[in-house]
């Protein structure tokens, strides 16, 4: 499939993942819990691995190869947006260079970290999930009737 076509839908999806889903997920009750498993953070991951399936859907993942490759693709631009505007943030908010020079480091934490493997698992799973479902759809050849 086409890269370019996923970077531009996944830099779409990063970006309604980021806002709108956020923004949706925020009129959830907050809980006393704390971590990972709170209803904000479920009903989070739930709505972002829906919308990711639907611009899967969008991005016309026919196998399981087309749906990994746009999830990759959806997962690492997701990453670089991160570090791009962290980095920005911190330069815009400082105006020094070597203030962002002394916050990189903080970069490789934060990728070590619960919350990457469930961006990953929002972005590849659902992905992969439509290039599968699309496949077993999928007309094979007939063979020639040679034997």
């Amino acid at each position: 499939m086409n890269i370019e076509r996923a970077i531009l839908i996944a830099f779409l999806g990063n970006y309604l993942v980021n806002t709108v889903v956020a923004a949706l997920v925020s009129l959830v009750p907050a809980s006393g819990a704390t971590g990972l498993l709170t209803p904000q953070y479920i009903t989070f991951v739930i709505a972002s691995a829906v919308l990711i399936f639907i611009l899967a859907w969008w991005y016309k993942a026919r196998d399981v190869k087309d749906g990994l490759t746009f999830g990759v693709v959806g997962f690492l631009v997701a990453i670089v947006t991160a570090f791009v505007t962290g980095v920005s943030g911190v330069l815009a908010q400082t105006g020094s260079f070597s203030t962002v020079m002394s916050v990189l480091p903080n970069f490789w934490p934060f990728l070590a970290n619960w919350s990457t493997l469930v961006l990953a698992g929002y972005w590849i799973v659902p992905a992969a999930l439509l290039g599968w479902w699309n496949a077993r759809g999928m007309q094979r050849p007939m063979s020639s009737g040679m034997m």
